[in-house]
């Protein structure tokens, strides 16, 4: 017996990956700039071939993080609350036949699935069911299922209403096909709009940006193959188009998404870089007048790599790039047509070239700053800024830890401030150690008992940085 578990071991580590630090350019085999690996999990981990889109859902009740994996066989589900230790609680399998495309997107507690398989339509999951999984992972059922459409190859949602839009379905010329899912389990067809053709991708907010007179309407931004369109779907029955946006080079219009002030629209155009040979490029819409947008500027990243899927957090844009993995984008200074990547994690590490391969998409928005990556190839990433709490919680002081990585003693120095407290915690935002009342700018402290890994170094309870203990 004991044989055997060591087998299970030595095999099941060649496939998971916990908590590796990005130093000198690396974490483990992948290449890095700012973002550490927290865990990762190999496509034979969900027995599937083939993975896809990602998104994420935050626990109202107990604050706990999961992870939603879109898979070409299935829809997996994972708990991320230790993020160095992520449990797989299992999977929910295609409705019908399997695909490389697969989309899930969150409301109100449910997920809500589509699928490029014919016959699809939409699964709806009740998530919290995975608050008490047992013996993981199961093989989960779905909870509805609406078969108004058969296949989809997105799905949108505006969570602030209740409304998803399923669209490149084979109704309505693959423009927006409507669906109510206020009462999640009992969804209802309402409308759909055919005058704009194929919807590849969209975005649908409640338009809050300096264009005065669309200010509060619900507005629907497509990607729409060769141009962007923007709908005004405030009324459901009575559909109207706003705008077109059109922009130089077009390949084919992927998809985009607002700045969170609604001013700049950013689309990623897939074939672009295949067809014309240039870098990987973002196309920025101004959005000042809906009535008539207009392509700001192009930027420009620094490979090859194609682009899929870009999420906008605050000031900073999450690109999904194929083979150069996940890109990460400042955009605070976009107003002046700059825009500059600050990280990479990249989840493909043969090449930075042009093709389909590598990560799919990005989901930013976990509070706790964890980034989930899907990739094509190799499955499941969870990375973070290991200075997250300093960038979104703390002020910076000039504080100088070494050595760093440390293994028995770490000293900490500051300029010009006195050191009144050092706490230390894990990546978990557990307290391990704590220190307090000499008022000096420099201290050596013990960490040799720490385990190896990751901690933050919070001074005078309002400073975060951190070290790795080897």
């Amino acid at each position: 017996m004991k044989i055997k578990l060591l087998l299970f071991l030595l095999l099941n580590s060649m496939f998971v990956f916990s908590q590796t630090p990005c130093v000198n350019g690396f974490a483990g085999p992948y290449p890095c700039e700012g973002y550490d690996l927290q865990a990762h999990f190999d496509l034979s981990v969900f027995g599937a071939d083939r993975g896809n889109d990602s998104w994420g859902w935050t626990d109202p009740v107990t604050g706990i993080e999961y992870a939603i994996m879109c898979l070409g066989d299935s829809t997996a589900f994972i708990d991320i609350s230790d993020p160095v230790n992520p449990i797989y609680l299992g999977k929910l399998p295609t409705h019908t036949d399997n695909s490389t495309w697969r989309d899930a997107k969150v409301f109100n507690d449910h997920v809500f699935i589509v699928s490029e398989a014919s016959g699809h339509g939409m699964q709806v999951f009740d998530l919290t069911r995975l608050r008490n999984v047992s013996n993981p992972p199961v093989i989960f059922n779905h909870d509805a299922h609406y078969s108004g459409f058969g296949r989809a190859h997105n799905i949108v949602i505006n969570e602030e209403n209740g409304f998803a839009y399923a669209v490149g379905t084979q109704q309505f010329s693959g423009g927006p096909y409507i669906v109510n899912i206020e009462d999640p389990i009992n969804p209802f067809f309402v409308n759909g709009y055919s005058l704009v053709d194929y919807t590849h991708d969209a975005q649908v907010v409640f338009y809050s940006g300096p264009d005065q007179d669309h200010v509060g309407k619900e507005i629907f931004i497509g990607s729409n193959e060769n141009e962007v369109v923007i709908l005004d779907v405030t009324n459901k029955n009575n559909i109207q188009i706003i705008s077109n946006a059109l922009y130089t080079n077009v390949a084919y219009s992927h998809q985009g998404w607002l700045t969170e002030d609604h001013r700049f629209f950013l689309m990623g155009d897939e074939i672009d870089e295949l067809s014309f040979g240039f870098n990987t490029r973002t196309v920025v819409f101004d959005f000042t007048d809906l009535d008539n947008p207009f392509q700001s500027f192009d930027y420009f990243g620094p490979t090859p790599a194609i682009d899929h899927n870009g999420y906008v957090k605050g000031d900073k844009f999450y690109l999904a790039n194929y083979t150069a993995g996940l890109r990460v984008v400042d955009i605070s200074n976009i107003d002046n047509q700059q825009m500059t990547e600050v990280g990479f994690f990249d989840t493909y590490p043969e090449n930075n070239d042009v093709g389909f391969s590598g990560a799919w998409s990005v989901y930013p928005f976990f509070e706790s700053g964890n980034i989930v990556i899907s990739d094509i190839n190799r499955g499941f990433f969870l990375v973070k800024d290991p200075n997250y709490m300093s960038t979104e919680t703390f002020d910076k002081v000039d504080v100088t830890l070494f050595p760093n990585p440390a293994k028995d003693y770490l000293t900490i120095k500051s300029k010009d401030t006195t050191l009144n407290s050092i706490k230390i915690l894990n990546t978990l935002g557990q307290e391990v150690l704590y220190f307090e009342g000499r008022n000096t700018f420099s201290r050596t402290i013990d960490v040799s008992q720490l385990n190896s890994g990751m901690y933050f170094v919070i001074l005078n309870g309002n400073t975060s940085k951190k070290f790795i203990k080897n």
